[in-house]
């Protein structure tokens, strides 16, 4: 295994511009969007999280929402006073779900990156994330040049689509699908020869076929930021309390033996040109 980068800073700057794009098509906030004091006094906040990317976020056996980002979201909610409302989202319709006032806040394993940033406002980052190429062991696949021919599976406008499309992508043919699963699912069906994914692809691939796949190459690692809408003072300002509160006082540790079961990682206290907070 060889580590490429380790700060999102090397995320590669192309295919998250087709993100940033389908925010502006989707249009301006709607009316719907919600004020923190409107939130509140409605009594929920609507948090936008992934629907199948587990343990980040899934729908588990009794058809409710859960995961990792689930927990965070409700001990925000918990904070704030209020319930929470989920909505599942696939990866590419994460953000105009937020810019377009249909949910107020996302918990959606959103990788922090600068294109991302010109769309939304990130609040300090909660959660680290190791982005990889995974794919079987009697394939050898150490350096980008390994790849030259091969197809590989990434979910459309995600961390791992910006990492191998900069990596790889004169090599390799770059195939995006809709989110992790159907690129879990295009590995295992032979769609695809390789996989980008995050640190938990491997128990995945596991599960369906054990000892088949192995980690490849670590592209890099990212930081996860809670993600509401430019300009929004009020949500940043509550997020950002809410995270330094459960890294002070041991939630976040909790949330992080549950689902990740290593322990919480250092932060940055900056990224290069995303801010934390409200500018």
């Amino acid at each position: 295994m060889i580590s490429m980068f380790t700060n999102t800073g090397k995320l590669a700057r192309r295919a998250a511009l087709a993100t940033v794009a389908l925010a502006a098509v989707f249009g301006a906030v709607s009316a719907d969007a919600a004020s923190l004091e409107e939130a509140k006094a409605r009594g929920r906040i609507i948090v936008g999280i992934q629907g199948d990317n587990q343990p980040w976020g899934f729908v588990n056996s009794s058809g409710q929402q859960d995961g990792f980002d689930a927990d965070i979201a409700k001990l925000f909610a918990k904070e704030l006073g209020v319930e929470v409302e989920f909505t599942p989202l696939a990866v590419s319709n994460r953000i105009p779900a937020l810019t377009t006032g249909k949910v107020d806040v996302l918990f959606a394993t959103m990788a922090m990156t600068e294109e991302r940033a010109k769309a939304i406002q990130y609040s300090k980052p909660y959660a680290g994330n190791v982005i990889s190429l995974y794919g079987p062991k009697d394939k050898t696949i150490a350096k980008a040049e390994d790849a030259k021919g091969i197809a590989i599976g990434v979910p459309r406008s995600s961390a791992q689509d910006k990492a191998a499309t900069d990596m790889m992508g004169t090599v390799a043919t770059i195939r995006r699908f809709d989110d992790d699963a159907a690129s879990i699912q295009a590995l295992l069906s032979g769609q695809v020869e390789a996989v980008g994914g995050n640190q938990f692809y491997l128990q995945r691939l596991d599960a369906a076929a054990p000892g088949k796949y192995e980690r490849k190459i670590d592209f890099l690692t990212v930081y996860n930021g809670a993600g509401t809408r430019k300009g929004e003072k009020d949500w940043n300002e509550a997020i950002n309390k809410f995270v330094d509160k459960i890294k002070g006082d041991g939630e976040l540790a909790t949330v992080y033996a549950k689902w990740m079961k290593v322990p919480v990682p250092a932060f940055p206290e900056s990224i290069p040109n995303i801010p934390f907070t409200v500018q």
